[in-house]
């Protein structure tokens, strides 16, 4: 089965290049999807460049968003365009290691599962820079636990892979951050068949160009509450 690994990358150029180098090292039948953010960093250049020389061994598409429309909004237009049986997100940032996608993948490929996701919490191998940050995290995975009857550790990974029908069926609108909690929530509330597999994490600091904040964590509790209150069986009919 291929796998379309999806790279959301705004103004992310200082790391790109080395994540997408790490993919041509996975043992997949893959292609990637690099969605330029509106980046004014030169990403967009260098791709076209890397892309011309065929610099990487493996399909790379990219498609370019003129302004910046969000982590959701770049998500949703590479989701759009992925050709593969199997849809993974990599962030362009390398706080994930690339060589964690093949057993993130795995459940999907063999039939056991519809929805995998990378947890930071089971493996016990990950560095966050803040506290706070963690603790946002547990709790807008309790709330999407609790609100949705799902068993979750990590709601608001970066590694979330999907069947490429099922990930059709969520009818995903979010822009920014808050796609996290609308692909946690979908899943549970549709039933997936799903798993989660523990990945290691190194987490940035705000110095070196971490994005999501304190406002993004406010944004997805509401989003957790208002698709809870809004969701429908007939909506995915």
């Amino acid at each position: 089965m291929r796998t379309t690994i999806v790279i959301p990358s705004y103004n992310e150029l200082p790391t790109l290049p080395a994540v997408l180098k790490a993919i041509g090292g996975l043992d997949l039948d893959k292609e990637v999807v690099v969605v330029d953010d509106g980046s004014a960093d030169g990403t967009r250049e260098w791709l076209e460049k890397a892309i011309a020389g065929r610099e990487f061994p493996y399909e790379l598409k990219l498609i370019e968003h003129e302004a910046n429309k969000g982590k959701g909004g770049a998500l949703i237009t590479g989701f759009n365009a992925a050709a593969g049986e199997i849809v993974i997100v990599q962030d362009a940032d390398l706080e994930y290691d690339p060589g964690c996608i093949p057993e993130i993948v795995r459940p999907i490929a063999e039939g056991r599962a519809d929805a995998v996701f990378g947890s930071r919490i089971l493996s016990g191998r990950s560095e966050t820079y803040s506290q706070l940050y963690l603790a946002g995290n547990k709790f807008l995975t309790f709330l999407v636990s609790s609100l949705f009857g799902a068993r979750m550790t990590d709601a608001y990974t970066c590694y979330k892979a999907f069947s490429a029908p099922e990930l059709r069926r969520l009818r995903l609108t979010s822009t920014g951050f808050e796609i996290e909690a609308e692909l946690a929530c979908k899943t549970a509330f549709l039933g997936l068949r799903f798993e989660e597999v523990p990945i290691g994490y190194t987490s940035r600091s705000r110095s070196e160009g971490k994005k999501i904040n304190y406002k993004d964590a406010v944004k997805g509790v509401l989003k957790i509450i208002a698709l809870r209150l809004s969701l429908r069986r007939s909506d995915f009919a």
